[in-house]
């Protein structure tokens, strides 16, 4: 069955919700759809009372450090991190707290052209029980295509069939984010949800575009139950009006 993933986006310190297409590295043109005046660490708690797992605590950029490392200080063991991983600090982020790192940038060089022999040497440090690939892509002619460097830089490699089957085995999960719908609030896509639950054969979450609670149930249709879904934007804790996170709870108790 799907269930609901959370999320905690760091930007300049600050947990907040950002249109992921508008994101560069000098900060112009970024669209913000919430900034909260609560720490990282408030979420963290929240996800633990609630008893949420697998969330993902993601650095958008520098300054976010601090405010990772106490996100993860307080729920400790339950949510995984990403964000500027590399092998020199994978395994410190492990130690501070988090039950996976998500690595995706530095698989790649500065052109895009995917370095598999940086992979190995992450499952050879780590192990691929400890690793999340973030696979988020932007969708091209060729077909969906993993974009790198805060989803700016579309690289060579593409998100169908034979990358997932042969990427599985080097980590535990997969998280996809649709980064041309991301912090849109515009729908799920639903291609790509189909697509990942049809294909991946390792645990994924996908994020991007959820509007509606009912969009629990889509994904878990399109899937068969094999992709969760994280909410960002559309959700109340994060000034959304059409998503109450106590629903997104309440769905993965089953009451």
């Amino acid at each position: 069955m799907t269930k609901f993933r959370p999320c905690i986006d760091l930007h300049n310190g600050s947990v907040k919700q950002i249109v992921g297409g508008s994101l560069s590295a000098d900060g112009h043109g970024l669209l913000t759809n919430f900034e909260s005046d609560q720490p990282a660490a408030y979420y963290a708690e929240l996800y633990q009372k609630d008893q949420l797992r697998g969330g993902h605590v993601i650095k958008l950029g520098p300054g976010n450090d601090e405010a990772a490392r106490e996100a993860l200080a307080a729920y400790p063991g339950g949510l995984q991190v990403g964000g500027g991983i590399h092998l020199e600090n994978a395994a410190e982020w492990l130690q501070a707290g988090a039950s996976h790192v998500i690595v995706t940038s530095w698989l790649f060089d500065a052109q895009g052209h995917f370095l598999p022999e940086r992979l190995g040497q992450l499952v050879a440090e780590l192990g691929r029980e400890r690793l999340v690939l973030d696979l988020s892509c932007r969708e091209q002619d060729r077909g969906w295509v993993v974009a790198m460097n805060r989803w700016q830089t579309p690289t060579d490699l593409n998100v169908d069939s034979a990358s997932i089957q042969e990427l599985a085995n080097y980590c535990d999960e997969f998280l996809v984010h649709a980064a041309d719908v991301e912090g849109k609030c515009e729908g799920v896509d639903a291609r790509l949800v189909e697509f990942l639950g049809q294909h991946s054969p390792i645990p994924v979450t996908y994020a991007g575009g959820a509007n509606a609670f009912e969009d629990l149930e889509t994904v878990n249709r399109l899937s068969a139950g094999r992709v969760d879904l994280t909410i960002g934007s559309a959700l109340d804790l994060f000034g959304g009006s059409q998503i109450r996170y106590t629903d997104c709870v309440n769905w993965n108790r089953g009451t």
